[in-house]
C-alpha cells in the first residue's frame, strides 16, 4: 500500500513538474517578484515551493524567456521578473500546445471511461 502511494505521489509530481514552466510564464506578463509569483500561483491552485521556483526563474532568464530587474526603492530590495518578447512568443506557443493537448487528453479520458 505504501509503495503504491509513493508511486502515485511520484507520478503526480512528474505530471505537475511538466506544467510549471507554462504556469510561471502565464503569470509574468507584468513584473512580479518571487514571493508574489508564488502567491499568485497558489491562489490559482498551483503550489510551487521556493526551492523549485527560484532555480526555474533563473533558468528561464538564462534561456532569454524572462528578464529581471532589481527594485531597491522599498525597505527590502526585490527582484522582479517579466517575460521578454521571446518569452511572450514561447508562452503563446506553449499555451496553444497545452490547449490542444488538453482537448486530446479529455477525449482520451472520456473514451477510457466508456470502456470501464
Amino acid at each position: 500500500m505504501a509503495e503504491e502511494k509513493d508511486l502515485l505521489g511520484n507520478l503526480i509530481l512528474e505530471l505537475r513538474r511538466g506544467t510549471l514552466v507554462l504556469s510561471v510564464l502565464s503569470q509574468v506578463q507584468t513584473p512580479k517578484y518571487g514571493y508574489a509569483l508564488t502567491q499568485s500561483l497558489e491562489n490559482q491552485g498551483i503550489i510551487i515551493e521556493a526551492n523549485t521556483l527560484y532555480p526555474l526563474l533563473r533558468r528561464l532568464e538564462k534561456q532569454g524567456l524572462l528578464i529581471s530587474e532589481w527594485d531597491t526603492g522599498e525597505s527590502k530590495p526585490r527582484k522582479y521578473y517579466r517575460r521578454t518578447q521571446e518569452g511572450e512568443r514561447v508562452y503563446k506557443a506553449l499555451r496553444t500546445q497545452w490547449q490542444d493537448m488538453s482537448v486530446r487528453m479529455a477525449q482520451l479520458l472520456e473514451e477510457g471511461e466508456n470502456y470501464e
